[in-house]
């Protein structure tokens, strides 16, 4: 990989990240240009902001692919290389003791949208995917198709908070509610759970006492504004590589978990 690196994202709301990172690749702060953008409604503002700046956009519908699957669940198209079983036991996101079928749906579902989603990304080669506020769940069938090499992951996300504390959809409002001291933001890299893959970057800021919710969201957007575009770099950079490192485990075992090492 040289130094310059091409950026997909993945956006669902406005895409705040996603001019973060424009605008850092714009300015030399990011050795990267952003290729595409892409989200899974055409209601996107991200969509709109990346137009403004010359970049291709196309949409995945996801609602419109959840309708025709509720509407005929036995005819619905799967792609061709879809392993449901596969799937199922590489999947991180629910219980594998839950509903087997509520599991199967999501699983199916998901990769119908996902396949529709890289046959968009075929024709903008990337070398990182990132989530600029991108609010669907990826599922295996998507991450084993860009995350090729264990050792270098492609794909990033950004997270309201700081992990592995807060995971989820609502960080900061969790963060408020718990009545933390403490706010933040983690960049990682996606694996198969809900904000559970390594860790690049964190940024934190103190809460103070007559802080809401809204005051401590706008001080944790300005800080993620910051640290995506720096983890980005990093990547750029080849400073990034995934390793596995063991912990003494309960009862005398050991606990293996992946973290991100920054050379």
């Amino acid at each position: 990989m040289g130094n310059s690196i091409r950026i997909g994202a993945l956006v669902s709301g406005g895409g705040s990240n996603l001019q973060a990172i424009i605008d850092a690749c714009g300015s030399g702060a990011v050795d990267g240009d952003v290729v595409f953008v892409a989200a899974d409604t055409p209601g996107a503002g991200g969509l709109e902001r990346a137009r403004r700046h010359g970049i291709p956009t196309f949409v995945c519908e996801y609602r419109k692919i959840f309708e025709t699957y509720r509407e005929d669940p036995a005819g619905f198209k799967l792609p061709d290389d879809f392993d449901p079983d596969l799937a199922f036991s590489r999947q991180g996101l629910f219980n594998a003791r839950g509903d087997r079928r509520e599991i199967a749906a999501f699983l199916a579902t998901r990769a119908a949208a996902e396949s529709r989603l890289l046959e968009g990304m075929a024709g903008y080669p990337f070398d990182l995917l990132v989530l600029a506020g991108f609010m669907r769940k990826l599922s295996p069938y998507i991450i084993d198709r860009i995350n090729t090499d264990p050792s270098l992951p492609r794909i990033m996300n950004i997270h309201p908070a700081l992990l592995p504390a807060f995971p989820g959809t609502d960080g900061y409002g969790d963060t408020v509610r718990y009545g933390c001291k403490v706010g933040g933001c983690t960049v990682h890299f996606v694996d198969y759970g809900e904000d559970t893959g390594p860790i690049i970057g964190q940024r934190a800021f103190a809460i103070r006492p007559d802080d809401t919710l809204e005051t401590v969201r706008a001080r944790g957007l300005r800080l993620e504004w910051e640290l995506y575009p720096a983890c980005i770099q990093l990547f750029a950079e080849n400073r990034l590589k995934v390793v596995e490192k063991s912990h003494p485990g309960p009862g005398g075992g050991v606990f293996i978990r992946k973290v991100v090492k920054i050379t």
